[in-house]
């Protein structure tokens, strides 16, 4: 035994192993792909919401421009507390919603002149309303709520239009399932084919393969509605209408994901679980509206 207060020699430290040339290595496990929101509640809340729009449509069509009305205004509350919380762009919300409300159903009663009417109307109330705060920030102010009137409830209106004819709530209905089924083919394309991006810097999660679903879904769907659900219509022209609901619905995505990247948010807004907000739903719709009705009046007439 060492004497007392001589020093111990330090064990040396155990050196793992090294694995041996041929050994076989763990293999990782395979990665899931994630759609990225909690899809049992985004289910859920599009057939509640499905039920809601189809039974208001066939039942009584006031009842369903007042669905488009009330999902103007909370999308316009969406969008001017976003623009207020990110950029400090106070758009009116008041002139915005009385009007935006207004110019959905003149759009209704009096048609394309009405809604036009409305938002003329509409865009002097944003600028007299603004004139009641100090005048910094003036034009921005202003500027946005201009904006904010004729993307959300003047190419809302255009759904409006789309109601007034004599098979209205079809050809609403065929507006409203072409978008899906685009959207639908998208995801479902994507998600499992989708390897090149379209357009990486706007939309990270978009791919051409996914685009490439949205018309091939998209074509199917209207020639079958075209042939089935509207008067004097052809499948040929289903095939002309879903392609262009791809591409406008596709470029609508595309555009809120834009204004979302340059407001620095990912939703905007959290009423619709699986979702995010109204204006998250709508962003395909708005400018899918006006393409639908401008072809079908050209199809097969306004009324």
């Amino acid at each position: 035994m060492p004497p007392y207060g001589t020093p111990q020699p330090t064990p040396s430290p155990i050196q793992n192993p090294e694995p041996m040339p041929d050994a076989p290595q763990p293999t990782p496990a395979p990665q899931k792909k994630s759609a990225g929101r909690d899809l049992s509640a985004a289910i859920g809340v599009g057939v509640g919401l499905g039920v809601v729009i189809i039974a208001s449509l066939f039942i009584v069509k006031a009842v369903f421009v007042g669905v488009i009305a009330v999902a103007v205004v909370v999308g316009l509350w969406e969008l001017t507390s976003r623009l207020q919380e990110r950029k400090e762009i106070k758009a009116p919300l008041v002139p915005l919603a009385v009007g935006g409300a207004a110019m959905v159903v003149a759009g209704y009663v009096r048609g394309a002149e009405g809604a036009w009417v409305a938002m003329a109307l509409t865009t002097l109330a944003v600028l007299v309303w603004r004139m009641t705060e100090p005048p910094e920030g003036y034009l921005k102010d202003v500027t946005a709520g201009v904006f904010a009137a004729f993307y959300v409830p003047f190419l809302a209106t255009f759904v409006a239009l789309l109601l007034t004819a004599d098979d209205g709530p079809w050809r609403v209905l065929t507006f409203l399932l072409l978008t899906v089924v685009s959207d639908t083919g998208a995801y479902a394309v994507g998600w499992r084919f989708g390897k090149h991006k379209l357009a990486p810097r706007i939309s990270p999660g978009k791919t051409r393969e996914g685009l490439f679903g949205a018309v091939s879904f998209s074509m199917v769907a209207g020639a079958l509605c075209m042939q089935f659900l509207i008067d004097g219509g052809h499948w040929w022209q289903g095939l002309v209408l879903g392609l262009a609901v791809a591409a406008s619905a596709t470029l609508g995505d595309l555009g809120e994901s834009m204004i979302k990247r340059d407001l620095g948010i990912k939703d905007m807004g959290t009423l619709l679980p699986g979702h995010g907000g109204i204006m998250d739903r709508l962003d395909s719709l708005l400018p899918t509206a006006p393409v639908v009705w401008l072809l079908l009046v050209l199809f097969v007439g306004s009324t």
